[in-house]
């Protein structure tokens, strides 16, 4: 049996990885300033991660949610302890796009709507009603295709309010990303995410904060809509939340009441999630990684900021996007071939910035000093 050949691949094997450092299978070193899309939080084989998970297996990795798991409700406490959400409900789930498609459902079943607004340029998974909100067709399926979906331009306030003037009361959700990530480290502005909040509570609809790839304290909030000083009803997180092992989840406002299956999952919430994600917080709290995302963020921003090659300079924390010019296009294979940085990418030229947040100030200035060297071929 071949694997189904869905990504091109870069010819190079990873067998070891520690911190924000990873080698390949030919002992060569390589910065790691992505984190594999944005999922390592705490750096690569934390020990402190590696002993929660270690220990963890050793007395029960796995068991359904048809019982008591306490791991649960102590991840749930401290979850809402370290987001400042103490008051909201946690739905553990396995990945980012099943935490939006579990959102927006809880969503038409709050409210008994079917239409959607989202906006261009926004990514939020690859499955069914996850996909039919995500602007790129290419990538949508006939049987995703649904008409409850519209997409408007990014910050446009006054195509929202249009948006709402005309349907009104049929809209069921509106679901942003804080920061948009493949498309483009774009940022939603505090004004735009407050009227968003406006509009949701005068027409009864709910606001879904995609935090998947932005949240998670990589901008320096623990979600990075908090900066507009607005509450979504509906938070919804994976890739930081277990440092590479698969768990997400959906922060929901009290003003949801549950009804018995009106959600469901097998893997969600297992006991080796739960201690994958509760390792996690606890590194992110004993080391104060957010306020780390913040500084490391800033120093590199203001140097980036520097370099006149750079076309434009978007993000927050350590979420940055560095868009280049056409004829710098090479730019992101020289810092990984030759520089051996692995960074991401976003179409057409925009290199995007996702790497550990326990970053370090020396290993922002390796990348400072090799980036310019990448400029120059």
């Amino acid at each position: 049996m071949n694997l189904f050949d869905v990504y091109p691949l870069n010819d190079i094997e990873i067998t070891k990885a520690s911190g924000s450092t990873v080698w390949d299978a030919n002992g060569q070193e390589y910065l790691d300033l992505y984190g594999g899309h944005a999922v390592i939080s705490i750096g690569h084989t934390h020990p402190h991660y590696v002993k929660r998970l270690t220990e963890q297996l050793a007395k029960v990795g796995f068991y359904s949610n048809s019982v008591k798991i306490p791991l649960q409700v102590e991840l749930a406490e401290k979850l809402g302890k370290v987001s400042g959400k103490t008051d909201y409900q946690l739905f553990l789930c396995n990945s980012g796009a099943e935490a939006n498609e579990n959102a927006l459902k809880l969503a038409s079943f709050y409210n008994g709507r079917k239409k959607i607004i989202a906006f261009k340029g926004a990514f939020h998974g690859r499955t069914s009603l996850a996909v039919a909100v995500t602007d790129n067709p290419k990538i949508i399926a006939p049987v995703n295709e649904t008409d409850n979906v519209v997409f408007l331009p990014h910050n446009d306030e006054q195509a929202l309010k249009d948006a709402f003037a005309s349907y009104g009361n049929e809209i069921s959700a509106v679901i942003i990303e804080g920061i948009q990530g493949v498309g483009g480290i774009k940022e939603a502005s505090k004004s735009f995410l407050q009227l968003i909040r406006a509009l949701c509570d005068e027409h009864n609809a709910v606001y879904i904060a995609d935090s998947v790839q932005c949240g998670y304290g990589r901008t320096g909030t623990f979600y990075s809509h908090d900066y507009a000083d607005v509450n979504a009803d509906v938070y919804t997180m994976a890739k930081g939340m277990g440092n590479g092992f698969p768990v997400a989840g959906i922060s929901i406002a009290p003003k949801f009441k549950p009804w018995h299956y009106m959600l469901g999952t097998t893997f969600g919430g297992n006991h080796l999630a739960c201690a994958a994600a509760l390792a996690v917080l606890e590194v992110m709290e004993q080391d104060n990684l957010m306020k780390n995302a913040e500084e490391t963020g800033n120093y590199l921003i203001t140097e980036l900021r520097k370099i006149e090659e750079i076309k434009e300079l978007r993000g927050r924390g350590l979420m940055i996007g560095i868009e280049l010019p056409e004829e710098l296009s090479q730019v992101k294979k020289n810092l990984l071939f030759k520089q051996h940085i692995f960074t991401g990418e976003a179409k057409p030229n925009v290199i995007r910035l996702l790497p550990a947040l326990n970053l370090t100030k020396e290993q922002a200035d390796h990348f400072l000093e090799n980036f310019k060297i990448a400029l120059k071929g």
